[in-house]
């Protein structure tokens, strides 16, 4: 199957990927929904809310600045490398991911959409301005913007939307794509859990990799089992 998966990577002309948390935990990261997401006894659901921060900002600015420590720690792997040797690789690429870690322009990657926003962005309540900090761990909490303004994390969270543009760049991708890719993801989350289907329904061939089965796998033309940095590289490298 990695052979045959390998053979329609390389005679693509566009490839579109979809990554979740899976690829992340490789390299350490807590998964949202592990029991590496619980803190202090809270549930992440209970924290990552528009309400809950309205509630108390302090408490979850010292959850996102706990979860901004670890991945400061963390490295993108084999994984992360071999999509960007694939977007060196194909004219026509795009990674779609619902991480909010950064790992993937860490490795390099940069034709990229990132559907749950990014964890070191932060966007101003007051003027509305957006940046980047990478500041680990942040010296004030809730940290202010020069307008004086509270600063959000600019991370998607529950009931809100997602980022319009994010969101038709990878459907755009997803119709274009002669291969899809889905990586380290359960395929329960929507909208993103609909892209491989768009996909498929384009004519595309599927290519699954996770550690479980999904809903996708049965579905997928090729479903691996196994870790993304140790399948993906023999898939777009021929290298074990």
């Amino acid at each position: 199957m990695i052979a045959q998966a390998r053979e329609w990577l390389e005679s693509a002309a566009s490839v579109a990927v979809l990554t979740g948390a899976g690829i992340s935990a490789e390299s350490g990261v807590p998964t949202f929904r592990g029991p590496g997401g619980l803190w202090r006894n809270f549930r992440p659901e209970d924290l990552a809310t528009p309400q809950a921060f309205e509630r108390n900002p302090q408490l979850v600015w010292e959850w996102y600045d706990w979860r901004r420590s670890l991945i400061a720690k963390a490295e993108p792997n084999a994984g992360h490398r071999a999509l960007v040797q694939l977007e060196q690789q194909k004219r026509s690429f795009w990674l779609v991911t619902q991480n909010v870690d950064g790992l993937h322009d860490r490795a390099g990657n940069r034709r990229i959409s990132k559907l749950h926003g990014d964890i070191w962005t932060v966007r101003c309540l007051g003027c509305g301005k957006a940046s980047r900090n990478d500041q680990v761990p942040l010296t004030t909490l809730p940290p202010r913007c020069e307008c004086g303004g509270m600063l959000r994390p600019g991370v998607v969270w529950f009931g809100e939307m997602l980022p319009q543009q994010a969101l038709e760049q990878a459907y755009f991708a997803a119709q274009r794509a002669q291969v899809f890719l889905v990586l380290g993801t359960s395929s329960l989350v929507y909208p993103a859990a609909a892209l491989p289907r768009v996909a498929l329904d384009r004519g595309a061939r599927v290519i699954e990799i996770n550690l479980e089965p999904t809903e996708l796998s049965s579905l997928a033309q090729v479903s691996l089992r196994g870790k993304v940095g140790e399948l993906l590289p023999q898939i777009v490298t021929g290298n074990k």
